[in-house]
């Protein structure tokens, strides 16, 4: 069930992209995420009371809530940098490059969280980071 969540992810994440690129067209990338930012604060509340795990927001311990902040922070930032590339650069150019995040998540995740690393994990990296090169390369071209 994890591929299905996976894949939609990246679906609703692909036309996250292209709405938020045509919505930067005569906005600013800081206001544009703001605005987006508030509906994403709204829905992740709705969908924690929906599911009734508000309650368990007690028993989130000091480090989970370290990590969570930390991860929230960087979200953000991450998003902001993003919009920024989006409001510079092509859509089809900007989001192959952030997506080399996934490349970094396995190299982290080998180091700090001790994942195996596999030689068809090593080469599905290199292949992503070459193809997202490619797609930047050729997308300066035209």
């Amino acid at each position: 069930m994890w591929i299905v969540f996976a894949l939609l992810a990246a679906l609703t994440a692909a036309v996250v992209v292209v709405l938020s690129k045509a919505g930067l067209e005569k906005v600013d990338p800081d206001l544009g995420f703001s605005i987006q930012a508030i509906f994403i604060v709204i829905i992740a509340w709705i969908a924690t009371l929906f599911s009734g795990k508000f309650s368990t927001i007690y028993n989130i311990e000091k480090k989970a809530w370290i990590y969570l902040i930390a991860a929230g922070i960087l979200t953000a930032v991450s998003s902001l940098l993003t919009f920024r590339a989006l409001k510079l650069g092509n859509a089809s150019a900007v989001s192959p490059l952030e997506r080399i995040s996934l490349v970094f998540a396995i190299v982290l995740a080998a180091i700090f969280l001790k994942e195996k690393l596999t030689w068809q994990i090593i080469l599905g990296a290199l292949l992503m980071v070459g193809g997202a090169i490619l797609i930047a390369v050729s997308s300066k071209s035209q």
